[in-house]
């Protein structure tokens, strides 16, 4: 458990606060490297560091209290990439690029009035009723704890004409109350007492969405990974993409929420792993195991065992006649980036090849066609950093040929078996293992449909399922002991690299 430095100008400027033992001067913050080196508990005593100075200008005080932060191993609000953005426009216009829509929207709903606004902005949260959403957007996309924004009118049009740092000693006595507020909501451990900082030793986060309607962990999953970090010293906390801004609060991010691309999962992942923290999935996952095609030639050129498919392109001119090679009827047509068996087409002949192909090319300029190989089950084998945790047999919905039938107006799934992994043929672990390998060490969910003697890797999920009752049903509460377990070795070994870096930074200043 790493608590919060909060860095001031002065510390007479906290006096309107609730005294914190955190509290410490930029000056006193800055001499830190001058009066001794980085020991061990000197890393352990400011990891997180809350820079509220005034002088967040290039080379101002403020700008060097995250510069030293960072070099220190120390996660700091607001980096300096972040000041470096907010000091050029054209920096801040690119971040917040997408604004105009939210604006839009809001002064039709009469929240922007007459023709400048200025808005200040604590944590994402703000004062001026009905801008909540353009306030937690302001500080999602350039994390800063202090914000003000002008924003103007013209032609009817509204657009953010300026955003700086704010000061603390500028804030009113009504918005004081508000920055206390946020700030105990942004960061709880600033007002833990000691008993309680002493009882975890790390943070982290679950990135969950309440309203998905088939999520990767169900209530009781999370409830058990809940119990099973804080047996381990582990403070797990479920947040939302809301949160965005809380990211620099925690030790580690569990991804628990479906995966994409272009999504603001890939986004938060990449975001985290910036910060230093322990990401499952990682952006890399994430980037290699949502696109179909990808693996299919990842799977292809290191040979492992795959179905027969080619390569449908946007613009090819050829028949597609003769572009199946040896592929026979029927086939799967895939879209790149499916899941839960959405974009996933069984086609019975060309025409019907020819018919969908048209159809997905519109949102893709590749597509994959596969053989078709029926089985009664899939097998998924859950392995997170080269152990196999888990090996489920998903079965096909009933009358469909896929585990999942979209084709109703509700969503129907087969059944399901858990099994002992020592129990499962070796071929299947032998080839989830191998596919696996050439992902990386993190948490993954391999498909494999297995015929006779012949098995083959169908995909490789980066945020498998685990849920209650079903993915536990062997190990029970050990699944998501030993989950947590990971988490936990490879934030020590986080902490571990964290204090080399700080002891070699004070090394080059001694």
């Amino acid at each position: 458990m790493c608590p919060l430095r909060i860095v001031v100008d002065r510390l007479d400027d906290w006096q309107p606060y609730y005294p914190s033992e955190d509290l410490i001067s930029a000056a006193d913050f800055l001499a830190q490297d001058r009066r001794h080196r980085v020991t061990e508990a000197h890393q352990d005593r400011a990891t997180h560091v809350l820079n509220l100075c005034g002088e967040l200008d290039y080379l101002g005080s403020g700008y060097y209290v995250s510069l030293l932060a960072q070099a220190r191993g120390q996660r700091v609000l607001p980096t300096v990439e972040t000041l470096n953005e907010l000091s050029r426009k054209a920096l801040i216009d690119l971040q917040l690029d997408t604004l105009a829509p939210l604006l839009g929207e809001l002064a039709r709903e009469g929240a922007l009035t007459g023709d400048t606004l200025t808005l200040r902005v604590m944590f994402g949260e703000c004062r001026a009723p009905g801008l909540e959403r353009l306030a937690r957007r302001l500080f999602e996309r350039l994390p800063c704890p202090l914000l003000e924004a002008r924003l103007v009118r013209r032609h009817d049009l509204w657009r953010l004409a300026r955003l700086k740092p704010l000061r603390l000693r500028d804030l009113a006595a009504d918005e004081q109350d508000l920055f206390a507020s946020a700030l105990n909501r942004h960061s709880r451990q600033v007002w833990r007492t000691p008993k309680a900082r002493r009882r975890y030793r790390f943070d982290l986060a679950i990135l969950v969405d309440p309203g998905e309607a088939m999520p990767p962990s169900n209530r009781g999953a999370l409830k058990a990974f809940i119990r099973a970090g804080r047996r381990q010293g582990i403070d797990v906390s479920l947040i939302t993409r809301r949160d965005a801004g809380r990211l620099a609060e925690f030790d580690a991010l569990f991804i628990r929420e479906t995966t994409a691309l272009d999504h603001h999962t890939y986004r938060l992942a990449r975001r985290a792993e910036h910060e230093g923290l322990v990401v499952i999935d990682s952006p890399r996952d994430i980037l290699r195991c949502t696109n179909k095609v990808y693996l299919h030639a990842l799977l292809r050129a290191r040979g492992v065992p795959a179905p027969e498919g080619v390569l449908l392109q946007r613009g090819d001119r050829r028949p597609l006649a003769e572009r199946l090679g040896r592929l026979d009827f029927p086939l799967v047509l895939k879209v790149p980036d499916g899941a839960f068996s959405r974009g996933v087409v069984k086609v019975a002949d060309l025409a019907q090849l020819e018919r969908e192909s048209a159809r997905l090319f519109r949102d893709s300029a590749l597509l994959l066609l596969q053989e078709w190989l029926p089985t009664e089950y899939d097998w998924r084998i859950g392995v997170l950093g080269g152990q196999v945790l888990f090996a489920s047999r998903y079965f096909m919905a009933r009358g469909h040929w896929q585990i999942y039938d979209h084709s109703g107006a509700r969503v129907k799934s087969g059944g399901f078996s858990t099994h002992d992994p020592a129990e499962v043929p070796p071929a299947v672990i032998k080839a989830a293992l191998r596919a696996c390998r050439l992902i990386g060490d993190g948490f993954y969910g391999v498909d494999l449909k297995q015929s006779g003697e012949r098995v083959v890797v169908i995909e490789v999920n980066d945020n498998p399922n685990v849920d209650a009752g079903i993915e536990d049903a062997v190990l029970g509460c050990a699944l998501y002991e030993r989950i947590m377990g990971v988490f936990l070795s490879r934030m020590e070994a986080q902490v571990r690299q964290d204090r080399g870096t700080g002891a070699d930074a004070a090394s080059a200043l001694a």
